[in-house]
């Protein structure tokens, strides 16, 4: 895959790190241009498709800061583990459905080395107000 731009830190850190053939990112919200394309809690009452094109992007955001820091010839092995936070509002459980779609994002990318170990996590707020935040820990081959 060609290197595409990393996502815009929105404080001090890097997208990614790596050590030896495991690569971590940071968490990454839905931001294009580091401009987060949805804001707000996730809705019990909401359609959960409401909020996939940010889960993409936040997918897409962390597997952009993980393949920049592959070498020439090196590719992801597998997605390790997948954290998805959720800035869910009070009622809202159906958190691993929403982590769903950026297991989907993942295996259309990767195929079956998009699968992971997973936790989806609600919590009070994210940075921006963002809907979603995502952390990756990859693999390298």
């Amino acid at each position: 895959m060609e290197k595409q731009k990393n996502p815009i830190p929105q404080g001090k850190y890097v997208p990614a790190t790596r050590s030896g053939n495991l690569i971590f990112t940071a968490g990454m919200t839905s931001r294009k241009n580091g401009v987060l394309i949805l804001t707000g809690r996730v809705k019990a009452g909401e359609p959960l498709e409401t909020y996939r094109e940010a889960v993409y992007q936040a997918a897409d955001n962390a597997l952009t800061a993980a393949l920049n820091k592959l070498n020439e010839g090196e590719s992801i092995a597998q997605v390790l583990s997948l954290m998805v936070y959720v800035n869910a509002e009070d009622g809202f459980t159906i958190h691993s459905k929403l982590a769903d779609f950026a297991t989907d994002y993942l295996c259309e990318k990767l195929g079956d080395a998009g699968i992971a170990a997973r936790a989806a996590l609600g919590v009070a707020s994210l940075p921006g107000n963002a809907p979603v935040e995502i952390q990756i820990i990859c693999a390298v081959s």
